[in-house]
């Protein structure tokens, strides 16, 4: 692409590149002049303009602009029309947004004036919610770029292949199954915390309680307390474990408990703060595993922690695997929780 000031003589099929004022109104930058708007810059005087020609190997803006969004999004996603170099992509349900973060770096490194701006990896979406946005900055780019672009966005997927760099797995009515543990001193107040707290996370995520048991702290009960839940009629999909206590190593009660019930632990502890003390596991039930969380006790809290970010994933239906929590230390600093006991800034502590 050529830009810069072109006689009027020459500039017949450039495009505006600003919008200049005339006595009988004004022509609008981004048009494609023709004769007829021409003849109104020569009637004001004016001799040459700023502009943009587009060569062979251009592809225009808006035509970019559309062909990277449709190789940018998958399922659960609405793409817009193109217009000014732009095309808006938009969640169709609510859900996860799931995003192969390292393809969209490889799409804003082939040209500077070739962009895609996302929300968060793994944000909780709703229907309608703009997710993305592609900008094509100048009137075109080169073919070469476009190709390169859209070669990147529909290879392989870094953790699944053949998924969209940016798609929205919905919410799946997730059932979900509770245990909370209690010593004998522990108020009734303490236990309808942290229920209330797991009842208002799973609300928005389309999930529901469906069983809970209260036991007290001891490895046995909780173990027993898990193989009942997922015996029962209302089988749930999920296992959640809350302890009186937190969980300070992987032979600690809660993840003994899961592995006395016949399950494993997979992860335990986490690089997001609050939320380190997390543990994943898993039961085996028919052939398939059952995830069972359990849950720091910081999540008595509503205020987000590490506990979000795997159930999130899990009520959208996407893998949780101990390499995908080991992936959540960048952003996993969040904000404090004023009611832990023992503050991670000893500045503020008393």
């Amino acid at each position: 692409m050529k830009f810069g000031l072109v006689a009027l003589a020459e500039a017949r099929g450039c495009v505006l590149a600003h919008s200049v004022k005339l006595p009988d109104g004004a022509l609008k930058k981004g048009l494609l002049l023709a004769e007829p708007d021409l003849r109104r810059l020569a009637a004001a005087g004016i001799e040459q303009v700023l502009a943009a020609r587009l060569e062979a190997d251009d592809v225009a803006e808006d035509d970019a602009a559309a062909q990277v969004a449709q190789a940018l999004a998958g399922a659960e996603v609405d793409i817009g029309n193109a217009g000014t170099g732009r095309v808006n992509v938009h969640a169709r349900s609510a859900g996860l947004m799931v995003l192969d973060a390292g393809r969209i770096h490889a799409t804003n490194a082939v040209h500077e004036g070739l962009t895609v701006a996302t929300l968060q990896p793994d944000s909780p979406v709703e229907a309608g919610q703009m997710l993305a946005t592609v900008k094509i900055i100048p009137y075109a780019v080169p073919q070469s770029a476009v190709t390169q672009v859209l070669q990147s966005l529909r290879g392989a997927a870094t953790a699944a292949p053949g998924r969209r760099a940016l798609r929205v797995a919905a919410w799946r009515n997730l059932p979900v199954g509770l245990v909370m543990t209690r010593a004998p001193e522990t108020p009734d107040s303490v236990l309808a915390k942290m229920r209330n707290a797991v009842l208002g996370r799973l609300a928005p995520l389309g999930a529901t309680l469906v069983a809970e048991r209260v036991v007290s702290h001891d490895q046995e009960a909780i173990a027993q307390a898990l193989q009942q839940l997922w015996q029962q009629a209302a089988a749930p999909k999920l296992l959640l474990v809350s302890g009186i206590a937190a969980t300070v190593d992987r032979r600690d009660i809660v993840p003994s408990a899961i592995v006395q019930a016949g399950g494993r632990v997979l992860h335990a502890g986490m690089p997001v703060d609050p939320g380190n003390l997390l543990v994943l596991g898993e039961l085996p039930v028919g052939g398939a595993a059952l995830p069972v969380i359990g849950i720091p006790t910081c999540a008595r809290s509503p205020k987000l922690n590490g506990f979000d970010f795997v159930l999130r994933r899990l009520a959208a239906g996407e893998p949780v695997a101990p390499t995908d929590i080991m992936a959540m230390g960048v952003g996993g600093l969040l904000t404090e929780i004023e009611s832990r006991p023992m503050p991670r800034d000893p500045r503020r502590r008393g």
